[in-house]
């Protein structure tokens, strides 16, 4: 679906006047809550700025200019009472300060991709943190290090360093307008995990905000703490200022490519192939595939299998060493293209060819649609069978993209235990099932149909999948494996989720969350609840 933010706009404008904001005096002191920001927060930077509520004339646009999934914005049954579109730290320090005192509950936004909504819905009344104008990246090229703020977007974190060097990368994600804050705090991965390890493997210091309001670092939080943030969803525990990251080095220049194959071209064989072959692959060579049934013309409807790679070094090289370890692809240099850095994460962002890296500083997503994602994670191959299956389960469904990526390398070297991030060596690949409608296909009915489709797809692929628990990745948040409502402190739906999200470091997620927010006020469906004195297994 291709439609404009402000088409977008007036329909949810026009949507949004039937809905009656959540309210209920009886809890909660808005008033109160107003007039306490003021006091907490920097005068010389008044957060009046900052305050956007109902009345305000950018209240509907702002809240929706950062909603990505118009499934959970257009599901939604309520509206924030408030947006604080902090422009200081002071800002989010008081936003958390008075929402606790005054009984609201906070939701914490940056990116807004969050794919069910989490960062801007609440069944209780609420406000929002939005982080997104707390952008700044201020990068030092002497100690290979940069300071982020949880705001800016992957997409501007590349530009930045680019400006300063063309031998300097930082690994994260392919979307270039994923916010930092909550993208880091999940995982973060993308083309460099192979080689470098995911976001939270470089990060080194952190700022927090934690329930009193306090600016607490990697050394004032303690191990703990920074050890739960990396991975572990960083709501659970405050609200993300700040990332400090080691960056890594590259070569001037890399080398991408592209590669279609549809089924009757072999793609079966080639992914069943591409499956042993790709988490044992060197270090510097990264192949995503990316699977979309397609029209065949008088055919019917195919699969269409796109592998795409990423590879540290020239194309000379890259050939050589796929003539070795995958020779089946059949790899020619003519579907190649060798790059600096920053230009790969253009093509990788899915820019047309040309596209200037200026597209990187564009912070918003404009072609939103409805979706529903689910993720796996497969420790052994799935059979040719089970590859049918896939293909049938995909092509009863209009639009369907079906992401795998490849672990080993670096995702190996790293221990389980080191960050809240548990799934590592065990791994062959991750796999994003993303089930895609239009807006012409909206509504109640066509929403319901459509997650049926991603369910019966995720149940058709269980035999293959990992299990016990069937994992899953937490920034591909999905409710169906698990969620309890707002404010719920409930320890045994927690652990249902949590084990698929975290395994065996669920139960120190929750005993440092009893550490930093034994009142679980920063909470939602999926965080962490304080461990219980007796929940130790």
């Amino acid at each position: 679906m291709k439609a404009s933010i402000s088409t977008i706009s007036i329909v949810l404008i026009s949507v949004s006047l039937s809905i009656s904001l959540v309210t209920s005096n009886d809890t909660v002191d808005f008033d109160s809550f107003l007039r306490c920001l003021p006091i907490h927060s920097n005068p010389l930077v008044p957060i009046t700025d900052a305050i956007l509520t109902p009345t305000n004339s950018s209240f509907e646009y702002i809240y929706q200019l950062r909603a990505s999934n118009l499934r959970t914005l257009l599901s939604s049954t309520s509206r924030p009472l408030a947006i604080i579109t902090a422009l200081h730290p002071s800002h989010a320090q008081a936003t958390v300060v008075c929402a606790k005192r005054h009984g609201f509950h906070l939701r914490i936004r940056s990116g807004g991709h969050d794919f069910e909504g989490l960062s801007y819905t609440s069944g209780v009344p609420f406000v929002i943190l939005d982080m997104f104008n707390l952008h700044s990246i201020d990068v030092d090229i002497e100690s290979e290090t940069a300071w982020v703020q949880a705001g800016a977007t992957t997409g501007e974190l590349y530009y930045r360093i680019a400006e300063k060097s063309n031998v300097h990368g930082f690994p994260s994600g392919v979307s270039t307008t994923v916010g930092i804050g909550g993208h880091f705090s999940g995982g973060g991965y993308g083309f460099l995990m192979r080689k470098y390890g995911l976001s939270i493997d470089n990060v080194i210091d952190a700022q927090l905000i934690d329930t009193n309001g306090r600016i607490l670092n990697r050394e004032s939080m303690g191990e703990d703490v920074f050890w739960a943030i990396r991975g572990g969803g960083a709501t659970s525990f405050g609200v993300i200022l700040s990332w400090r990251i080691k960056l890594v080095r590259v070569p001037p220049r890399v080398t991408v490519f592209k590669v279609p194959r549809t089924l009757e071209q072999g793609a079966t064989e080639l992914v069943y192939h591409w499956q042993q072959v790709a988490p044992k692959l060197p270090k510097d060579i990264f192949i995503r595939l990316q699977l979309q049934p397609i029209n065949n013309g008088s055919n019917g409807r195919t699969v269409n299998v796109l592998f795409i790679g990423h590879f540290l070094g020239k194309t000379n090289r890259l050939i050589q060493l796929m003539n070795t370890n995958f020779p089946e692809l059949g790899l020619q240099g003519r579907d190649c293209s060798e790059m600096s850095l920053v230009e790969s994460t253009v093509f990788w962002a899915g820019f047309s060819n040309g596209s200037s890296i200026e597209v990187l500083l564009n912070k918003v997503r404009v072609n939103r649609s409805f979706s529903k994602t689910k993720s796996d994670y497969y420790k052994t191959l799935i059979p040719k069978q089970g590859l049918e299956t896939l293909w049938e389960a995909m092509m009863e469904i209009k639009d369907i993209m079906v992401q795998m990526n490849p672990y080993g390398g670096r995702m190996e070297e790293i221990s389980e235990s080191e960050t809240a991030f548990v799934h590592r060596g065990e791994n062959l690949f991750m796999v994003m099932y993303m089930v895609l409608w239009s807006e012409s296909e909206g509504g109640i009915d066509a929403t319901a149909r459509h997650v049926e489709l991603s369910r019966r797809l995720y149940r058709a692929m269980a035999p293959y999948a990992s299990s016990n628990p069937r994992e899953a990745f937490l920034n591909y948040r999905d409710l169906d494996v698990g969620s309890k409502g707002c404010n719920g402190t409930d320890f045994a739906i927690a652990k249902e989720y949590g084990t698929k999200y975290f395994r065996d470091n669920f139960i120190r997620l929750a005993g440092v969350k009893a550490m930093i927010d034994p009142e679980n006020f920063f909470n939602n469906e999926q965080s962490i609840p304080p461990l219980p004195v007796r929940a130790t297994h």
